[in-house]
C-alpha cells in the first residue's frame, strides 16, 4: 500500500464481528484480511497452533493479540493459561492475572508463575501430562467425548462432585488450558527429548479435554519442531521467514518469505491460506487490560496443576551427562563381569560380539565396569586393561555393590 495503516487491537475487538461472535468456544481475532474483513478462528478447533517467523518480525505481538482476545470473550472460570517465556519479559505484564487467569503447580511463588527455568518448563509439562490424563478420568466417567459435553452435564447438576473416581478425582467445572510456549527451541536446544515428549503427548490426546497449545518459535527446523508434533498442529501462522526452506518448514508451501514483515502473516489452516495483517497490541495497552481485570473479583490462587515429582528429585541427585549411577546397574552386569575377569579383555567391541547387543548398551556396561574398579579407562582401540584377576576378588567386589 502507498499509505499503510497500522491495524490496531481496538479495531479488531469493537468490530460487530467478534462482538456478536457466540459459536467459537475460544474465538481468536488476530487482525484483518486484505479485503479489510476481521480474521477469527476457534482456538478449541485447530485444536494447537504454531507460530513461526524470522526474529523481530511480530510473534509476540501475535501472541500477545491472541491472548488479548481470549481475556476479552472469557471469563476467569473457563479459561487458565500457563505461559512459558525463556526471555523473561514478554508475559511478565500478565503476572499480576495469576488469581484470575493462571495456572500453576503447587507451592510455586508468584514470581515464577510466568515459567522461564528449563526444569520447571519439564516438571510443569509433565504435570499438564497428569492433568489431561485425570481429564480423561472424568470424562470416561460422566460418560462423555469431550469437554463442553462434561461442563454441560456438570451444570445442569447430572453429576455428583462428591464422588471419588480413580482414587483422588472429583467432578467439578472444568476450565480450558491454554499452554503458550514462546522460543520452544530454547528449550529444545537445553532439554531435547525432555520437554518435547510431554509436548508430543499433549498434542496428540489433549484436544478433547480442552488443553491447546500455541508453540512459538524462529526457526522451525525439522529438529526442532518434529514430525510427530507437526502433525498434531495442522494450524500454523507463519510471519516473514528468512529463506523459502523457512517458509515450506513452517507451512509446506513457499510464500512466507515475501511478505512485508511488521505483523504481515499467513494463517494456514483447514486446507487453505489466508493473508492476514496481525493486529497491533502494545505494551500500554496490554497494562490497561490488566489493570482493569485486577479491580474485579478474583480466586484466591491460581488454578491448582497436578504435583509432578521428577524421578531425579524421587533418587537422589541428577546425573551429570556421562556419569554413572551405581544403583542402577545393567541387568546383564554380573554376566558381563565375570565374562571379562575370566577371559582378561575389556574390549566394547568383544562385548557385543559376546553377548549379542548394540553399542550403546555394550558402551554404557564398559562405562559401569570402569565406575565399579573392575576394568580401567577406555584406551581407544586397545580396549581396557582389567583390574580384576581372578573370580574371588570379583565375588567380592560383586557383593559390595549387592550385584
Amino acid at each position: 500500500n502507498e499509505k499503510p495503516q497500522t491495524v490496531s487491537m481496538h479495531s479488531v475487538i469493537a468490530s460487530k464481528r467478534f462482538q456478536e461472535e457466540q459459536k467459537m468456544k475460544l474465538p481468536v481475532a488476530i487482525g484483518r484480511t486484505i479485503t479489510n474483513e476481521v480474521f477469527m478462528f476457534d482456538l478449541a478447533k485447530t485444536p494447537h497452533l504454531l507460530v513461526a517467523g524470522a526474529t523481530g518480525q511480530g510473534k509476540s505481538v501475535a501472541i500477545n493479540a491472541i491472548i488479548t482476545s481470549l481475556l476479552y470473550k472469557k471469563h476467569p472460570s473457563e479459561l487458565k493459561f500457563v505461559l512459558v517465556d525463556p526471555k523473561k519479559v514478554e508475559f511478565a505484564p500478565y503476572r499480576a492475572l495469576m488469581r484470575h487467569y493462571l495456572a500453576a503447580m503447587p507451592g510455586v511463588e508468584d514470581k515464577e508463575i510466568i515459567i522461564t527455568d528449563c526444569q520447571k518448563v519439564i516438571d510443569t509439562l509433565n504435570s499438564l501430562v497428569i492433568e489431561m490424563e485425570n481429564r480423561y478420568e472424568l470424562l470416561e466417567d460422566a460418560g462423555v467425548r469431550n469437554l463442553e459435553d462434561y461442563n454441560e452435564k456438570f451444570v445442569n447438576r447430572r453429576l455428583n462432585p462428591s464422588k471419588l473416581i480413580a482414587g483422588s478425582l472429583h467432578h467439578q467445572f472444568l476450565p480450558y488450558i491454554v499452554i503458550i510456549i514462546d522460543e520452544y527451541g530454547d528449550f529444545i536446544m537445553q532439554a531435547g527429548k525432555q520437554v518435547e515428549r510431554p509436548i508430543q503427548r499433549i498434542a496428540q490426546k489433549a484436544r478433547a479435554v480442552g488443553m491447546h497449545m500455541i508453540l512459538a518459535t524462529q526457526r522451525p527446523s525439522v529438529n526442532i519442531v518434529t514430525g510427530v508434533i507437526k502433525a498434531n498442529i495442522p494450524t500454523r501462522i507463519a510471519l516473514r521467514t528468512q529463506s523459502v526452506v523457512d517458509s515450506r518448514t513452517v507451512l509446506d508451501a513457499k510464500g512466507a518469505d515475501q511478505l512485508v514483515g511488521k505483523g504481515d502473516m499467513l494463517h494456514s489452516g483447514n486446507g487453505n491460506t489466508t493473508r492476514i495483517q496481525c493486529a497491533f497490541v502494545d505494551t500500554p495497552e496490554v497494562d490497561r487490560i490488566v489493570d482493569h481485570i485486577q479491580g474485579q473479583q478474583r480466586y484466591s490462587q491460581p488454578y491448582p496443576l497436578p504435583e509432578y515429582v521428577s524421578p531425579d528429585e524421587e533418587g537422589g541427585d541428577t546425573l551429570a551427562p556421562g556419569s554413572v549411577d551405581m544403583k542402577r546397574l545393567d541387568s546383564m552386569f554380573r554376566d558381563v563381569a565375570t565374562y571379562v575377569v575370566t577371559k582378561q579383555e575389556g574390549s566394547t567391541s568383544r562385548l557385543q560380539r559376546a553377548f549379542e547387543i548394540g553399542y550403546n548398551r555394550a558402551g554404557k556396561l564398559s562405562d559401569q565396569l570402569e565406575a565399579a574398579g573392575i576394568v580401567g579407562p577406555n584406551k581407544g582401540p586397545k580396549g581396557r586393561d582389567v583390574l580384576i584377576q581372578d573370580l574371588d576378588t570379583l565375588e567380592q567386589k560383586l557383593q559390595e555393590l549387592g550385584v
